[in-house]
C-alpha cells in the first residue's frame, strides 16, 4: 500500500446492530401465489412443523384468488382430507368442492408404491413389468426402501408439471428426518443405480451372450459368495433378477431425476421453508436455507409457524408479575381481584414465551439477514375444516401490519428501539 493510500482516511464502519434489533424482510405470500409466473411452490422443513397445513392453506388461498391449484401432500394422516371436506385422498388429484371460489382446488396424497408401479408399467413391456412387479426385492424396495418416498415425490411432481394442467402445484415434502432428504433424493437414487453392487449384479445381463455371461459370472463368483452369506442366497437371486429386469429402465430413472432436479431451479419455482420457534426446527431450516443458496434454488422465505404473540405488548412480563403479586397481597380474597391477578400471570407467561420465540427468530435472522420471514400464530386446536384453513391462510397472506397489536407479521414482539 502506498503512502498516499495510507494517508487517505477510511470511512467509518457503522456499528453492528444488536441481533434483537435486526428485522427480517417481510414475505409477501399473497403476491407470490397470485403471480401467474409462479408454477411450483415447495413447502419444506423438518417433521412436525406444520408443512402439510401450510401447504393446504396456501393452496386454498391461491384457489380463492382464481388459480387452478393442486396440492400434493405426503402426510398419510386423514386430518388433511377431513379439513378439505373429503373422505380420503389417493394418488390421483381429487377436486375439493368449495362454493363460490374463483378458481379450483385439487388435492392428492402420494402413494409411493403405486407411483413406482406406474413408472414400471409405463416404461417397460408388459412381460418385463410383470416380472418386476412380482419380484420380492422390488416389492420391498417400492414400499420401504430408504429414500424411495422422497424420490417418488419428485417423480410425481415431474408428472404433474409435465401434464401442464395446473396453474400452480404446491408440494408438501415428506416428513423426513432431515429437511435435506427431499433435495438429495434424485442424486441418491442415481448413486444407488450406479453403485458397485448394482453394476456387478447387472453385469451378466449387460454382457450379453453365453460367453459374456460366463465372463461376468467368473467375476461375480467371489462377490456372490460373500453377499450370499450376508443377505442369503434367495434374496441375492431376487435382487439379481430384479436389477436384470430393470436394467433397461435405469437410464430413464437417471434422466427423470436430473430433469426434476433442474425443474426446481427454473424460474417459476419457489421454496418456502417452514419451521417452529424451536432450536432444532430452526437449525434444520438454517441448513436448508444454506443448501438452497448453494444450489442456486429460489427461496421465498421462512414461515415461522405456531408462534405465541401476546394479546397486548404494552405490559412487560416483569410489570405484569409485579402487578399480579400486588393484587394478590391487597385483594383480601376478592374473587374479582384474584381473577385479575390470574390474568396478569397468564399475560406474563405469554410475554416470556413470546420473548423466547423472538430471540430464536432473531438468532436465525442474524445468520440469514436476507431471508424474508412470516410469523404465523398457533391455532387454538388442530385445523380440521375449511374455516381453520382459511384462518391460517389469512395469517400467511394478510398485510404485514394487519395484526391485533400492530406488530409486523415478520415478528412475534415489536423490535427494540436503538
Amino acid at each position: 500500500m502506498s503512502a498516499a493510500e495510507e494517508a487517505t482516511p477510511r470511512p467509518a464502519r457503522a456499528p453492528a446492530r444488536p441481533a434483537a434489533e435486526r428485522q427480517a424482510p417481510p414475505m409477501d405470500l399473497a403476491a407470490l401465489i397470485e403471480d401467474a409466473d409462479t408454477r411450483i411452490l415447495v413447502c419444506c422443513g423438518s417433521g412436525g412443523v406444520g408443512k402439510t397445513t401450510t401447504s393446504a392453506a396456501l393452496a386454498l388461498a391461491a384457489a380463492e384468488a382464481g388459480r387452478r391449484v393442486v396440492v400434493l401432500t405426503i402426510d398419510p394422516a386423514r386430518r388433511l382430507a377431513q379439513s378439505l371436506g373429503l373422505e380420503e385422498l389417493d394418488n390421483e388429484p381429487r377436486k375439493v368442492e368449495i362454493p363460490g371460489i374463483a378458481g379450483e382446488l385439487h388435492a392428492m396424497m402420494l402413494d409411493m408404491k403405486r407411483t413406482f408401479d406406474d413408472i414400471v408399467v409405463s416404461h417397460s413391456t408388459p412381460e418385463r413389468a410383470e416380472q418386476i412387479l412380482a419380484n420380492p426385492f422390488y416389492q420391498t424396495l417400492s414400499s420401504s426402501f430408504a429414500g424411495t418416498q422422497e424420490y417418488m415425490a419428485m417423480e410425481k411432481l415431474g408428472q404433474l408439471r409435465a401434464a401442464d394442467t395446473w396453474d400452480l402445484i404446491i408440494v408438501d415434502t415428506p416428513p423426513s428426518r432431515s429437511a435435506l432428504d427431499f433435495l438429495d433424493a434424485p442424486n441418491r437414487m442415481s448413486r444407488f443405480l450406479d453403485g458397485t453392487m448394482i453394476r456387478l449384479l447387472t453385469a451378466p445381463a449387460r454382457a450379453g451372450g453365453r460367453a459374456g455371461f460366463k465372463f461376468a459370472s467368473a467375476g461375480l463368483m467371489f462377490f456372490s459368495r460373500i453377499i450370499s452369506k450376508v443377505l442369503g442366497g434367495q434374496l441375492l437371486r431376487d435382487i439379481s433378477a430384479f436389477v436384470s429386469a430393470l436394467d433397461t429402465m435405469f437410464g430413464g430413472f437417471r434422466e427423470r431425476a436430473t430433469a426434476t432436479y433442474e425443474l426446481l431451479r427454473r424460474p417459476g419455482t419457489w421454496f418456502v421453508v417452514v419451521a417452529t420457534p424451536e432450536p432444532d426446527a430452526l437449525r434444520e431450516a438454517s441448513y436448508f436455507v444454506d443448501r438452497l443458496s448453494s444450489e442456486g434454488m429460489p427461496l421465498a422465505g421462512l414461515v415461522l409457524n405456531r408462534t405465541h404473540p401476546p394479546a397486548s405488548t404494552r405490559l412487560s412480563a416483569t410489570r405484569a408479575e409485579t402487578a399480579a403479586e400486588a393484587a394478590a397481597e391487597t385483594g383480601n380474597g376478592d374473587p374479582a381481584v384474584a381473577l385479575a391477578a390470574g390474568a396478569l400471570r397468564v399475560h406474563a407467561e405469554r410475554m416470556t414465551l413470546a420473548a423466547r420465540e423472538q430471540r430464536l427468530a432473531d438468532r436465525f435472522t442474524s445468520a440469514h439477514p436476507e431471508v424474508a420471514m412470516r410469523a404465523v400464530p398457533a391455532a387454538a386446536g388442530d385445523v380440521h375444516d375449511l374455516d381453520g384453513l382459511r384462518t391460517m391462510a389469512e395469517a400467511l397472506t394478510g398485510p404485514d401490519g394487519d395484526t391485533p397489536t400492530g406488530v409486523p407479521r415478520t415478528r412475534v414482539l415489536p423490535a427494540r428501539r436503538a
